[in-house]
């Protein structure tokens, strides 16, 4: 058996073949060298094996990397470190609403809106140009799950329930679905269809979450590869929810009781990963 003819199993449960070009890419976009990825590539491919799963292949991808290049692997577990957001999907409103600041917009969490027929809480509103944005946030704690049509349908429904009664000088430009995993086809049609605006881990092509928070270096703090899962629970209950915020409060560290040795390895990780 080639290692081109291995077929592997995703985390929703459909099985694919595997590619060494998704993974190079996947590689390729944390800025590791040519030879880092290389090195990484033949290393999991002497390791494959039929029905190997996607999370086994990451998990060594991930290991090779943070072995060479601590700050890249904080890079490479970005998808995963969406995930560690949860329980609750109220840091995740945090995040999204961080990211569309760095994009121009002014922006407010679990704002209440009353519609024609009823009030509705609004993840995260946004504000550019004399125009407001509604953004509802659906996130998953878990992989392999999808929105399927009826979220922007729901809130398509609420949407036009707002903009029904809406009386703010701000014309009500568009309402937003975000979510940290993918859409359905169906989910994406309707979006299309109706000019409700989706934005999922992977969708619009170059304009997805991935890219925005690559762009902008919006890296949540769950990325990191040297703060505990304590450490990081701890900090965002403190609503330090993205790297730079952590780098601007330092301090917090010092309530974790962080040895000055262990503070100064994390702040150098999160400065490289910051570019700052």
């Amino acid at each position: 058996m080639t290692f081109q003819a291995i077929d592997i199993i995703k985390a929703s449960g459909e099985t694919a073949r595997f590619s060494e070009d998704k993974l190079r890419t996947s590689l390729k976009r944390t800025g590791a060298d040519a030879a880092t990825i290389n090195h990484i590539i033949e290393k999991v491919r002497a390791e494959l094996y039929q029905g190997i799963s996607t999370k086994e292949i990451y998990n060594r991808a991930f290991a090779l990397l943070k072995k060479q290049r601590g700050h890249l692997a904080s890079k490479y577990k970005l998808k995963k470190a969406i995930y560690e957001l949860g329980p609750t999907g109220f840091p995740f409103e945090r995040f999204i609403s961080a990211v569309l600041r760095a994009s121009g917009f002014q922006s407010e969490v679990n704002k209440i809106l009353q519609g024609k027929c009823v009030t509705h809480e609004i993840d995260v509103m946004a504000h550019k140009d004399h125009s407001t944005t509604i953004i509802e946030c659906k996130f998953h704690s878990e992989q392999g799950l999808k929105c399927n049509v009826k979220v922007p349908l729901y809130i398509h429904s609420r949407y036009l329930d707002i903009k029904n009664h809406w009386t703010s000088k701000n014309t009500l430009a568009q309402g937003w679905v975000v979510t940290n995993t993918k859409f359905t086809k169906d989910a994406l049609d309707y979006g299309q269809c109706s000019g409700l605006y989706l934005l999922s881990w992977n969708h619009p092509k170059d304009h997805s979450l991935k890219d925005r928070i690559d762009q902008w270096q919006l890296y949540p703090i769950t990325v990191s590869t040297l703060l505990t899962k304590r450490e990081k629970q701890f900090l965002l209950e403190r609503d330090i929810v993205l790297c730079r915020e952590l780098l601007k409060s330092p301090f917090y560290l010092d309530h974790l009781g962080v040895s000055n040795i262990r503070k100064e390895r994390i702040l150098s990780e999160i400065k490289q990963l910051c570019h700052q």
